[in-house]
């Protein structure tokens, strides 16, 4: 039966390891996802779209020839929230919101300037890498149709009020299909933003020829302790994927810790 099921007249012993679970089956063969489901119940079959279809080629890509670290932290928002409501009024006179993923990508433009090595590509051979002179940093949203990744081009020379509404703008175009094919790809790196949704963490995967990305979880009040008590403040997990043959885990962490600390103390951004 097993030699039936797999399409072929021998049973080899990997493929008797992998029927009784005693290892995982590889991704490669179509024959692993061959199966009837209809023999265990009612199912239905609907098409990928074509963004899935391709989202789902570049991301086992990557997922294949990418190896990828994660390092997780987190960042004190207190100072970017206060300040964030402080302009409430200035933002209600824009017609805008000032968002704290306006405050994120600030903040990575100045880290891509200071650490040149995260704002960089390899070339195709993989014997050299490419460093970028400019800062366009992607930003993945959520659509019916699939994800997309449109850009914010010169992060490094704008401020936050016209960031913020860019941010605005591109997700709402991104909803409405109305993305222009010049606003998508040549990111310096991308942010995956799941704080409006929620979770504590996760592992977003690079979109490449980017060698990091990072991934915004939904900021939460934590004991924090100062020294003498546990003091209520808010954390925003932070999740930074990195292509561990360019970045190394020293840097990965100081690049984080470095993310932290602006916005910590979101003043230092004038510095």
């Amino acid at each position: 039966m097993l030699a039936k099921s797999l399409g072929r007249d021998t049973v080899s012993e990997a493929d008797v390891l992998v029927a009784t679970g005693s290892v995982t089956a590889p991704v490669e063969g179509s024959h692993y996802w061959d199966v009837d489901h209809q023999h265990y119940g009612p199912v239905e079959q609907v098409p990928l779209s074509r963004m899935e279809q391709v989202a789902s080629a570049n991301l086992t890509a990557a997922h294949q020839l990418i190896p990828v670290v994660t390092h997780h932290d987190r960042a004190d928002m207190t100072a970017v929230e206060h300040f964030r409501n402080s302009l409430s009024s200035d933002a209600e006179k824009r017609g805008t919101r000032l968002t704290a993923l306006a405050f994120h990508v600030k903040v990575l433009a100045r880290l891509l300037g200071e650490y040149p090595r995260f704002n960089a590509s390899l070339s195709a051979d993989g014997n050299s890498l490419i460093l970028k002179k400019y800062v366009d940093i992607g930003i993945a949203v959520d659509t019916p149709r699939g994800l997309v990744v449109p850009v914010v081009r010169g992060c490094d020379r704008k401020g936050l009020w016209q960031i913020a509404g860019e941010l605005i703008d591109l997700a709402r175009r991104a909803q409405q299909r109305k993305i222009r094919p010049d606003e998508m790809g040549g990111a310096s790196m991308s942010i995956s933003n799941l704080g409006g949704i929620g979770g504590t963490g996760f592992t977003p995967i690079i979109n490449p020829p980017e060698l990091a990305i990072l991934g915004l979880s939904r900021a939460s009040m934590e004991p924090v302790w100062d020294g003498q008590s546990f003091q209520p403040v808010l954390m925003c997990p932070l999740d930074l994927s990195y292509d561990h043959r360019v970045i190394n885990g020293a840097d990965a962490a100081r690049f984080v810790s470095r993310f932290a600390s602006l916005l910590a103390d979101p003043r230092k951004l004038l510095l």
